[in-house]
């Protein structure tokens, strides 16, 4: 601790904000909440008129669904219900079609990465067949048959 340099809160907020998983954090929020108003405004002004419909309401309440003299509103809890469905069934969609573009970038850099593992004489340095007891060229001896090396 003695030899580290101690930062200024000003530069480790800087550094903080500079990273970019906080940035694609912050445009997800603001992205959420523009698409939270959009599915607030359905729910109002679709959905709930059409309840409102079905229900024979008088069309300032979702008709029969609020308890006449109390502030309970069923149909505000229905229609908040409704909301989060359909935000839960978008954001299911996207987080599947990401997952779908990432598998398939994985897939294009895995066959363009994949180099074949080649297995090495430890006396000639000269490259030997999977399984082979003995090198071709110099004729030494493995204690096992040779395999490739193990990734860590």
């Amino acid at each position: 601790m003695a030899g580290e340099k101690k930062k200024g809160l000003v530069a480790e907020f800087r550094e903080f904000i500079e990273r970019g998983d906080v940035m694609d954090m912050a445009v997800g929020i603001i992205i959420g909440g523009a698409f939270m108003a959009i599915v607030t405004a359905l729910t109002t002004n679709i959905i709930n008129p059409l309840i409102t419909f079905i229900t024979g309401g008088n069309g300032t309440d979702v008709g029969g669904l609020v308890v006449p003299g109390t502030d309970i509103d069923f149909g505000a809890f229905i229609s908040a219900c409704i909301n989060f469905l359909i935000i839960a069934l978008i954001v299911f969609f996207m987080v599947k079609g990401v997952n779908k573009l990432r598998d398939a970038g994985k897939k294009m850099r895995g066959a363009q990465d994949e180099a074949p593992v080649t297995i090495v004489c430890p006396f000639c340095l000269e490259e030997v067949k999977e399984g082979a007891t003995r090198c071709p060229h110099c004729a030494g001896a493995f204690d096992s048959p040779a395999a490739p090396p193990e990734i860590a």
